[in-house]
């Protein structure tokens, strides 16, 4: 009965990552109960049946009798008398997950786990995160945030294995983990970390942070709303803010390359890469006919990427790097949020590759915020030269701090920055037609002023 609920109600998710896509069924994999009550807790793991391929998605299912008006938009449906909720948002049913968080308990095949010397105060209120995202995250009181992974494949999720590294080098750019919990099977049969799959990682919660993107997007509001200002000249100029974090980028990069695996890709690979990303193009081309428009420029740029005859350096990176992705604090910049592009599988995730990759990301979210405002408001069309001016002078101040920091302006590495830029793009081009159509001017525009 359940599964039937569930067929309905998980395209309607933001976290949902095969919205357009048809669902065969969804099937039950696994199912505990952590509190049984008034309020009964249920973990759950469910297949969902693409076609193609099957996703495994997590859910926290609350069941009762009734459930408080503050939990109406939560609710998944009815089964026999009971209603079945989205315990995600149910204050009393997180508060038990923090509990066995802050003791490392073992239960129902889930394995709950914290640092060594992380105490875990247990004495707080939770509640949902609004900001649309893959995941959801929940914050208890003002010092913790719980990010329970949505889309989960087995295995450590790049975001524990990634900051746990950086935070025992002591990086201060990232936020380092406290606890997290793991699924070990119904038999516990998973006995290691790297055979458990990781479903939720609990963080210090950076209360007094600022998000880069809202940071960003103030400063272009700023531009707009002056009538005769070019962007240097603004109060909200935000290139000294772009260098810095490009800084930071660099100094966490180079510390990715110590602590995690890194290596020198030869030729060869240069041109299995250019291959993937044309693979990746035929696949959109087939989403997006307008596309067409560009092919060609795009598979030269691609083809020239494989025709790099010298060693690339390739390391673990970010991997789905945006201003989104970065914190502003009182200390500096912090990088967040290190699983890679969740609609990946996960050997592409944790697949070595080129720290410019996140460049290339971090240069396309100055374009979108740039850009977002003008599609969303097309009378402001004449408004096209200043944001273009503002796009150009933060990315150019990123890879400014970027280049002094890693010893190396990615500028220098074009051929390849220029590949990754326009793969993102296409990416884009996907995305804005699957979920914000209004949107998809803005990579289409980026990739033509990229192959120009």
């Amino acid at each position: 009965m359940i599964a039937d609920l569930l067929t309905e109600w998980l395209p309607q998710q933001r976290w949902f990552g095969a919205k357009g896509r048809e669902i065969g069924a969804v099937q039950i994999v696994a199912d505990r109960t952590l509190v049984e009550g008034a309020s009964t807790l249920r973990h759950l793991l469910v297949g969902v049946d693409l076609g193609e391929d099957v996703e495994t998605y997590q859910l926290l299912v609350g069941e009762s009798d009734e459930v408080p008006a503050r939990l109406e938009h939560a609710v998944i449906g009815r089964v026999d008398d009971c209603v079945l909720y989205d315990a995600a948002h149910d204050s009393e049913l997180t508060h038990v997950l923090l509990q066995l968080l802050a003791s490392g308990a073992d239960e129902a095949g889930l394995r709950f786990r914290r640092l060594p010397g992380a105490d875990v105060n247990t004495d707080l209120t939770s509640i949902v995160m609004s900001a649309e995202q893959s995941n959801t995250s929940i914050v208890f009181g003002e010092d913790y945030i719980l990010k329970l992974f949505r889309k989960v494949a087995p295995g450590v999720n790049p975001d524990l294995e990634v900051t746990r590294a950086l935070a025992e080098a002591g990086c201060a750019a990232i936020v380092p983990p406290l606890a997290w919990v793991e699924d070990t099977g119904a038999d516990g049969t998973a006995t290691d970390e790297t055979s458990a799959t990781t479903l939720g990682l609990l963080q210090p919660f950076l209360r007094s942070a600022s998000e880069g993107w809202q940071l960003a997007v103030t400063s272009v509001r700023d531009l707009y709303a002056e009538g005769d200002l070019h962007a240097d000249e603004v109060g909200g100029d935000f290139a000294g803010e772009a260098e810095r974090l490009g800084t930071a980028t660099a100094e966490v990069h180079e510390l990715m390359r110590q602590v995690l695996p890194s290596r020198i890709a030869d030729q060869a690979e240069s041109q299995e890469t250019a291959k993937t990303l044309h693979g990746r193009l035929d696949a959109a081309l087939e989403v997006v006919p307008e596309l067409a428009t560009y092919s060609d420029d795009l598979r030269t740029a691609y083809d020239a990427l494989g025709a790099v005859d010298r060693g690339v350096p390739v390391q673990r990176i970010h991997g789905d790097f945006h201003l989104g992705q970065v914190l502003r604090t009182d200390a500096g910049w912090v990088l967040i949020d290190f699983e890679g592009e969740p609609a990946r599988p996960l050997r592409e995730r944790i697949a070595l590759a080129s720290p410019l990759r996140d460049v290339a990301g971090m240069l396309r979210s100055f374009d979108y915020a740039a850009r977002h405002l003008l599609a969303e408001h097309t009378a402001a069309a004449g408004l096209e030269y200043r944001a273009g001016e503002w796009a150009e002078r933060n990315r150019d101040a990123f890879c400014t701090g970027y280049g002094r920091a890693a010893g190396r302006d990615p500028r220098e590495d074009d051929v390849l920055l220029r590949a990754f830029e326009l793969d993102k793009a296409v990416y884009e081009v996907v995305y804005e037609a699957r979920h914000r159509p209004t949107w998809l001017p803005i990579p289409l525009g980026s990739i033509e002023r990229l192959v120009r």
